[in-house]
């Protein structure tokens, strides 16, 4: 079985576009359009890395990170923020809220596989939330 990604976002596009480079690298990729879900889905399938849109409609990714650090099952899952924030002091809000790490948007198709694959190498030799 490969390793397991949780994409959490809103927007159908952006949720096509990631969905197909990670599947071409191999990765099982699982989509959430809302917070909810996106909880739901981290319970059941037990994702390696979560990708966190901050926009969401119902809940934001901020609060919606915190919520999950709370649950016992989810609180070392890395969260990588994914988001169209990048203003000066996004990237600390997002570390702030519990996110391991950042990538903006819009992504980059041709380095996303990369970025994936180092904040995992991170994970696997516990250095991602020293970041």
């Amino acid at each position: 079985m490969g390793t397991k990604i949780l994409y959490i976002e809103d927007n159908f596009a952006n949720r096509m576009l990631v969905s197909r480079i990670l599947k071409v690298e191999d990765y099982e990729v699982f989509e959430a359009e809302d917070g909810p879900t996106g909880i739901e889905l981290a319970m059941k399938e037990k994702p390696d890395l979560i990708l966190m849109d901050v926009n969401l409609p119902d809940i934001d990714g901020y609060e919606l990170t915190s919520k999950m650090r709370e649950i016992p099952e989810l609180a070392n899952t890395p969260i990588i923020a994914m988001t169209a924030n990048v203003m000066q002091g996004d990237r600390e809000k997002s570390l702030n809220a519990g996110c391991d790490g950042y990538i903006p948007k819009p992504i980059d198709v041709d380095v996303l596989p990369d970025q994936i694959a180092n904040f995992l190498e991170k994970q696997a030799k516990g250095e991602l939330r020293s970041d």
